[in-house]
């Protein structure tokens, strides 16, 4: 199942343009500037960061959430130039059931570049082989279309639609489910 050991010494990742790397209290500003962002924001359906504390506190719990076992929160980091692009995690990582949440933000003067697809595939590979992962799960506001067609590109399958099902900022908001088998990813 699970392999713990990825527990004990974070993973690093790297793609042909991408190094994927813990994220620390170091990238506070950059994630504040990530989730500030109102374009980014759109369909996040949770509130931005108005400040580096904010950003701060986020990271430290999912530092906790790393500690505790349920999660991983990489930062994504352009190869050739050491710029901060976004982040990607996997979480809600369910031992039973071998199975874990991808999400993901990029910052808009990134996007249609295929970097996103590329640290996804990273994600995902190390999910399934290494860490032991049978599915992966994504959950995006229906609205969203170019996350959907990420999620497509890259192999999810669209499992539930659920309607009204997330209360967020004074209103019931519907939300799409995918998921991507071990044994349905082109690992190639």
């Amino acid at each position: 199942m699970i392999n713990e050991k990825y527990f004990e010494n974070f993973p690093k990742l790297q793609t042909e343009r991408l190094f994927l790397r813990k994220q620390e209290l170091k990238d506070a500003a950059n994630l504040q500037l990530l989730r500030s962002n109102e374009q980014v924001m759109t369909y996040m359906d949770s509130d931005p960061h108005p400040d580096v504390q904010t950003s701060e506190a986020f990271i430290a719990k999912n530092l906790k959430s790393y500690q505790q076992k349920k999660g991983f929160f990489w930062v994504i980091i352009a190869a050739q130039t050491g710029n901060y692009l976004g982040d990607i995690i996997l979480r809600k990582i369910d031992r039973s059931n071998a199975r874990a949440e991808i999400g993901y933000t990029l910052l808009p003067e990134f996007w249609g570049r295929g970097y996103m697809k590329e640290a996804m595939r990273a994600v995902i590979s190390f999910g399934f082989k290494d860490l032991g992962l049978h599915s992966i799960e994504a959950n995006i506001n229906p609205a969203n279309i170019s996350s959907r067609e990420l999620l497509l590109k890259t192999g999810f399958v669209k499992e539930a639609y659920f309607r009204e099902n997330y209360y967020y900022n004074g209103r019931f908001l519907d939300t799409e489910i995918y998921s991507l088998l071990e044994k349905n990813f082109n690992f190639n």
